[in-house]
């Protein structure tokens, strides 16, 4: 029972993390170490889904509570506190990097006596590590050159065709990015134009007058990111089991780089209160990731 709770608050907390644009929920997967379970636990498979169910529905309804409801809290603390808030996060990043050097290293096993492949297999992490640092920066380009303060209140759309289709679209296409440790699939969906819409959309539902607009609304979103989700982690799936050492490489490279896009900068440092604050939310991070990425790995061990 206890396990099933700890899934659901990772779940809850991963919600909350794909609603903030710039914000990855695979990066905090990761930093749970959930990340290899949740992408073999999505599938088609209706067995497979059933046999995991343990884990499958908790880390699902998890995600579908902290994007319903908690939601309006990440958004108040990016919103009243988001230096402390950015840090907290990269403190959450550097916490989880001794353990995803382990799974690089390691190909995703738990016990290794010692590295094996070479110097051909360290030139390839080197290589794959690199081009997901890369992808990462580059990604934060796209995002910087973007203007997010379109973030703000609008009225539900009118139902179209059009609008229906690109919906569904954005759904896909950031389902598919969020699984991707450091990609944030709600700042695709904002680029996409969709962000706001959804946003809005979501607390509508619990308004009478607007419920059955905002669900109809919500539906080929939500269509699209379950087909994103199971399309997605099948494909990252596939490259875990065919290519482990690589794609924990890539994934390493992707949560680094991370590290430089979340880090707020050094301008919050400068008075008594921004430094002390900082130092404290990047501690209690890497606190929590470290130990929780501990506590996964000896439940696994037992």
């Amino acid at each position: 029972m206890l396990d099933i709770i700890r899934i659901l608050c990772i779940g809850i907390v991963v919600g909350m993390a794909n609603v903030i644009p710039g914000v990855s929920g695979g990066t905090l997967a990761v930093v749970f170490n959930v990340y290899d379970q949740f992408i073999n636990a999505i599938t088609f498979n209706l067995k497979a889904i059933w046999k995991n169910k343990k884990f499958v529905f908790p880390i699902l309804g998890g995600m579908a509570l902290g994007v319903l409801i908690f939601s309006k809290i990440i958004s108040f603390l990016y919103t009243n506190f988001p230096f402390q808030t950015n840090c907290f996060f990269t403190g959450l990043i550097i916490g989880s990097i001794p353990l995803l050097f382990s799974l690089m290293k390691n190909g995703g096993e738990k016990k290794v006596e010692k590295f094996e492949g070479g110097a051909s297999r360290i030139i390839s992490l080197v290589i794959c590590a690199a081009a997901g640092f890369t992808l990462l920066l580059i990604f934060n380009y796209l995002e910087n050159s973007f203007d997010k303060s379109s973030v703000e209140n609008m009225i539900l759309p009118d139902f179209s065709t059009k609008l229906m289709i690109r919906i569904f679209i954005a759904g896909f296409i950031g389902a598919v990015a969020m699984i991707v440790p450091g990609i944030s699939g709600s700042l695709l969906m904002l680029m996409m134009g969709v962000y706001t819409i959804i946003i809005t959309a979501i607390p509508a539902l619990f308004n009478p007058d607007t419920m059955f607009h905002a669900f109809f609304l919500l539906l080929p979103n939500g269509i699209g990111v379950l087909l994103g989700l199971l399309c997605g982690a099948k494909a990252i799936s596939f490259l875990l089991k065919k290519l482990p050492h690589q794609t924990y490489a890539v994934i390493f490279g992707l949560i680094c780089g991370s590290i430089l896009v979340v880090f707020p900068g050094f301008t919050g440092f400068a008075s008594v209160t921004g430094f002390i604050s900082a130092v404290l939310c990047i501690i209690c991070g890497a606190a929590i990731a470290y130990f929780s990425s501990k506590f996964e790995a000896k439940k696994d061990a037992e």
